[in-house]
């Protein structure tokens, strides 16, 4: 899978700091008081430390991980001041980032090929609860990916929802690119199959399909989402390249569980966290992709249309301990 590659622009790096402004605030607000009267990490700071990570939403088995991992260098080199904990936590972080994000790709770009199959047009199927961003996720996307040159149509297959199908109509409208739409209580899997077919007729580089946002009922939505699938697949044989699942940022361990449902639910092979501008909660960010070992796409650092940002391990570590 080959992407292009561009350095972190200064408007998005700023952008970014101030995203996470708030969780960086509060996080070594914390850590400051919990080292306050020590001269080295010894029991007590890694026990306050723990406490620290967990209250950031960091998780408790990514926070024991980080824990054992610094454990683990305080024995090694006998004696590690204080002044070197921010370098060790910096430097834990990133590693664990590293085991699911290649944290190269910094502009918004397609996989040109997967394996051996070229993917043209790209299909994108974007699941997720009602609430958490993700229609305003699939806008962004794809006003980013329109602005990068790309042909993008959207497919309005949350038909559960008459606000969920014209607030996509908006965004489609707003940022300039294709929509297909039936009625509100019509099959899904239709809409996705009118939607790729529409897009093959069109030469679309993109396809973003929308999902119904449930969560009731486990196996029926397990149900819709691999029918929504073979349907697709009808039409482009290998669709979709990517499911995503939308998550927000600010509901801390609620992102967690809401992870657990839908990987369960249908194979999720990519994440956008939302709203972390908002919120003190940013390390969700860690311990979601650490814990489910599914790779953070996008995140969301402000309301603005070019507040959706392509995730990067080193500027997303770096803009947290900077």
């Amino acid at each position: 899978m080959s992407f292009f590659k561009k350095i972190f622009s200064s408007e998005k790096k700023e952008s970014l700091d101030k995203g996470l402004e708030k969780t960086k605030t509060t996080f070594f607000s914390k850590l400051s008081k919990a080292v306050a009267g020590k001269s080295k990490v010894d029991d007590d700071v890694l026990d306050n430390l723990e406490e620290i990570l967990v209250s950031s939403d960091v998780g408790v088995n990514t926070t024991l991980k980080i824990i054992t991992r610094i454990e683990k260098r305080v024995e090694a080199d006998k004696y590690l001041g204080i002044d070197e904990l921010n370098q060790i936590l910096r430097e834990e972080i990133a590693a664990l980032l590293s085991e699911t994000n290649a944290g190269e790709a910094t502009e918004f770009v397609i996989p040109m090929s997967i394996g051996t199959v070229n993917t043209k047009p790209y299909v994108l199927m974007v699941v997720g609860v009602n609430g958490v961003g993700k229609t305003t996720t699939i806008g962004k996307l794809a006003y980013q990916f329109k602005k990068a040159g790309f042909n993008v149509v959207l497919g309005a297959a949350d038909t559960f929802r008459a606000a969920a199908i014209d607030q996509l109509q908006i965004w489609a409208d707003r940022v300039g690119v294709s929509i297909v739409r039936q009625e509100m209580g019509s099959d899904p899997a239709s809409v996705a199959f009118d939607t790729l077919q529409s897009a093959v007729a069109q030469n679309a580089d993109i396809v973003i399909i929308d999902t119904a946002g449930r969560l009731h009922n486990k196996i029926n939505l397990m149900n819709e989402l691999s029918k929504v699938k073979r349907v697709m697949q009808k039409v482009v044989g290998d669709a979709p390249h990517d499911v995503m699942l939308v998550l927000d940022g600010s509901t801390g361990q609620n992102a967690f569980e809401q992870a657990k449902q839908f990987t369960a639910a249908t194979e999720v092979t990519c994440l956008a966290v939302t709203k972390l501008d908002g919120t003190a909660k940013g390390g969700v960010v860690i311990g979601i992709s650490d814990q489910f070992q599914i790779p953070v796409k996008y995140i969301g650092v402000g309301e603005g249309i070019e507040d959706l940002q392509v995730f990067n391990k080193h500027e997303f570590v770096d803009s947290f301990f900077k």
